[in-house]
């Protein structure tokens, strides 16, 4: 358990928001950065919701011990596919930024094409390399 206010740690929380938008594909982000850590809720489409929750913690790269890597986890609610999404963004903000990351996304529209799953996930990338600018320059 972290140390309690007053006990010498800061208890700001810093945020922001942040969005990427192809042709009627808007994908959002709030951002919040808690002390070393960083949460990010990700949602679009119709109906925004929670659909699966990514964690990463930072770690020691195993292939060359003065690089910093990530361990992720996922957990996805049934029938839902954003840990195709909420993994790998966790996992890179922590690997890029070296600072443990939780990603919360629910994004839903109705009967999108391989394509247009496509460039949700690309419009997701994007907004990663939104996001870690952002906390790289405060």
């Amino acid at each position: 358990m972290a140390a309690a206010p007053g006990t010498g740690h800061s208890a700001s929380v810093k945020s922001f928001a942040v969005s990427v938008k192809q042709g009627t594909s808007k994908i959002n982000a709030a951002v919040h950065e808690m002390g070393p850590d960083i949460l990010v809720a990700v949602w679009g489409g119709t109906h925004p919701h929670i659909g699966a929750i990514g964690m990463a913690q930072v770690r020691q790269s195993l292939r060359v011990a003065e690089e910093t890597s990530a361990t992720g986890s996922v957990f996805t609610f049934l029938g839902h596919k954003e840990d195709l999404l909420v993994k790998p963004l966790a996992e890179e903000l922590t690997r890029r930024l070296a600072r443990n990351a939780v990603v919360v996304a629910g994004i839903h529209w109705d009967n999108l094409t391989d394509d247009e799953i496509n460039t949700v996930v690309k419009l997701c990338r994007k907004l990663t390399e939104r996001i870690i600018v952002r906390l790289s320059h405060p």
